[in-house]
């Protein structure tokens, strides 16, 4: 492939084609992260599922390091290649990964160190704890791949190779579903089957990297390191809009099963469960073009290419106005329906999560253009700017809204509080855009 692929003349169709890899590689994560919940509601008991959703805050943490540094990094080693300084880049590459392994090895020692305070301190209840403690205690010995396998989906992409991170990305979901259901069923294990399954997952597409830059020749391959604090620095900061959105994730989602342990007890923990993981998998659409286009925003930006970054991003904005109104259809229409892939229509679960899908679904609308100002802000290397955005949407709105709004309207403003968030985000995104427009020439 042409080690040039980033600097060409962008077309809808050139463009589109590019991202897709990259959309349906999200997809296909988001896929096997719902997975893990769909086998453990229908083949153990919900309060599994609740448990799930207890210990997500550390998941959350831990893919917030890796794509911190995958998304920061990423904007540093694709300005390099665009300014032509590929030994450069290459060695910036090395050093991040080897930075996020190490960060990984870390998280799995005192992990699991300290597993039983760390569960109590989520919120598990004595019921809850038990399940919690086994999904989690599996999963922290997984964590440096769970980092790593999150940095080479990022940076296949720069290498010119989404379609690489997009097969592997597959075969990890098809094997993840796979183990689920044997872990699962015949061999009995519970969640912590279910916890496995997930881990093996992690394992596909890091060793295939790890394998695959080893003997690169292309753009990006291993080489040896320069320890530069400087540019880990850089991409921890350029990337922390990303650590700033899954740090809040953890926050929210702690909120959100507090709340709803509150008013509902585990059944309410359980819908809620439903509920942000089938957000999740809805926003790999958004979240996939915003990644599969970073690398030709962050390479045109360090090109100076003027004419391309304005034709990209009117792209971007075109594409992800239709993706908007194509997934709060698919939510609103459709919400019933993903719901019974977790719960038996008739269970109290169900009830509670498909109300919710009906209020929820309006967030779908405005959530688009919120995911790709933070992503573009940090391929253009304006990490402040980003992560501020991050920080408003997450901490200061969602946070502010699932804590005022059910004290008005009870579990109705639970539902409430991510359309009430994304809805004044959109407003903010869209002035940061015409702000910001002159300086970036976009």
């Amino acid at each position: 492939m042409d080690d040039n692929i980033l600097d060409q003349k962008w077309s809808a169709g050139s463009l589109l084609r590019f991202a897709f890899p990259t959309i349906v590689m999200m997809i296909f994560m988001g896929l096997y992260t719902i997975v893990d919940t769909i086998f453990v509601a229908q083949f153990v008991n919900t309060d599994a599922l609740s448990s799930i959703n207890i210990v997500c805050p550390i998941i959350n943490i831990t893919v917030g390091l890796g794509t911190m540094i995958a998304t920061g990094g990423n904007a540093i080693v694709s300005r390099k290649m665009g300014a032509g300084e590929n030994q450069e880049a290459k060695e910036d590459f090395t050093l991040l990964i080897l930075t996020g392994a190490v960060i990984g090895f870390l998280i799995l020692l005192g992990g699991t160190i300290w597993i039983d305070k760390i569960v109590y301190a989520l919120g598990a209840s004595d019921l809850l704890f038990p399940y919690c403690k086994d999904y989690l205690m599996v999963l922290f010995l997984f964590i440096p791949a769970n980092i790593l396998q999150t940095l080479f989906s990022n940076l296949f992409v720069t290498a010119g190779k989404p379609g690489l991170g997009f097969g592997l990305s597959a075969l990890a979901g098809v094997v993840n579903i796979i183990l689920d259901y044997i872990f699962i069923v015949p061999c009995g294990l519970g969640i912590q089957g279910a916890a496995l399954g997930t881990g093996f997952g992690y394992l596909i597409p890091t060793v295939a990297g790890l394998v695959y830059f080893a003997r690169s020749k292309g753009t990006l391959s291993f080489t040896r390191p320069k320890l530069k604090w400087a540019v880990i620095g850089e991409s921890c900061f350029n990337g922390s809009s990303e650590m700033v959105g899954q740090l809040a994730t953890a926050v929210t989602t702690f909120l959100f099963n507090r709340t709803m342990m509150n008013l509902l007890g585990e059944n309410g923990v359980a819908a809620i469960t439903i509920i942000i993981y089938s957000q999740f998998l809805l926003n790999t659409l958004y979240i996939g073009y915003s990644m599969g286009t970073a690398p030709i925003i962050g390479f045109n930006y360090g090109n100076r290419n003027d004419v391309q970054l304005k034709r990209v991003f009117a792209i971007s904005m075109r594409f992800i106005g239709l993706a908007s109104v194509l997934v709060f259809a698919v939510s609103m229409f459709g919400g019933s329906y993903i719901v019974r892939l977790f719960a038996d229509h008739t269970s109290e679960v169900y009830l509670i999560a498909a109300n919710g899908f009906t209020i929820f679904s309006y967030s779908f609308l405005f959530c688009g253009l919120n995911n790709f100002t933070s992503a573009m802000f940090t391929a253009l290397s304006n990490g402040k700017l980003s992560a501020a955005l991050s920080f408003l949407r997450t901490f200061g709105l969602l946070s502010g809204g699932i804590l005022l709004l059910p004290r008005i309207w009870g579990i109705a403003g639970v539902w409430l509080a991510v359309p009430f968030a994304e809805g004044i985000m959109f407003i903010v995104s869209a002035a940061c855009l015409v702000h910001e427009r002159k300086r970036y020439a976009y």
